[in-house]
């Protein structure tokens, strides 16, 4: 099985980043990524239908996957929510996670989708900001404690000021934050538990937390900038 278009360990910081800034505008869309491995994004701004199938005519043309359809699924904008659809167009079946579609599936943010031998993640920024409309900020909606906010944005804080996905070790952590190291560990556990992620292998769960704060709006770049301030 490909990983999913959103696993960090696929993704580039140029490519988070052009994630987040089509987040950013609101809409919802859909990250894939091509045969040579780069991402391509499609906006479902103004959309309200998208046909996927492997004519070139197709709104989401899969041309290099001879496992899909010529016409293979749809997704239709019904109401403020995304549906996919198959309605046996398809030969071999589209897959929402692990479920076979059967008539329509409504879709959450991070759902992905499978057509063929190709993966599509549905990003849904608005669900996002429903899910963090009445907490007084982000991190009561992650359901996080301050101490565990505070190693969460210095987790993300490589990708915000520098550009990379490479986390800080538990050490670096600790330092920065003038904390024990089994006081980062037990912080760490307690956002990846929050953050759902507890069944992502060990070396894959540092950029995981990352990625799902920064692109979910967890964590912003105000957020590092407060934190440096705070430290001066």
């Amino acid at each position: 099985m490909l990983p999913s278009p959103l696993a960090p360990h696929v993704t580039t910081p140029a490519e988070l980043q052009a994630r987040l800034q089509m987040a950013r505008e609101g809409s919802p869309f859909i990250v894939l990524r091509r045969p040579d491995g780069t991402q391509w994004l499609i906006s479902l701004a103004g959309r309200t239908r998208l046909t996927i199938g492997r004519r070139p005519e197709s709104d989401l043309p899969l041309l290099w996957d001879m496992q899909v359809s010529r016409l293979h699924a749809e997704l239709v904008c019904v109401g403020q929510d995304w549906v996919a659809t198959d309605d046996g167009l398809s030969a071999n079946g589209t897959w929402v996670g692990s479920d076979r579609l059967s008539g329509r599936r409504r879709l959450r943010d991070g759902d992905v989708i499978r057509v063929g031998s190709s993966l599509l993640a549905f990003c849904s920024p608005l669900e996002t900001l429903e899910a963090t409309a009445h907490a007084e900020d982000a991190g009561e909606a992650a359901r996080i404690s301050g101490a565990q906010r505070r190693v969460l944005v210095a987790l993300c804080r490589p990708l915000l000021v520098e550009g990379t996905l490479v986390p800080p070790t538990n050490s670096q952590l600790a330092a920065d934050l003038f904390l024990s190291i089994d006081s980062i560990k037990t912080h760490l556990k307690a956002l990846f538990d929050a953050f759902e992620l507890t069944d992502v292998p060990p070396r894959q769960k540092r950029a995981a937390l990352v990625e799902r704060a920064v692109r979910t709006g967890v964590v912003h770049e105000r957020d590092v900038r407060d934190s440096a301030a705070e430290r001066r």
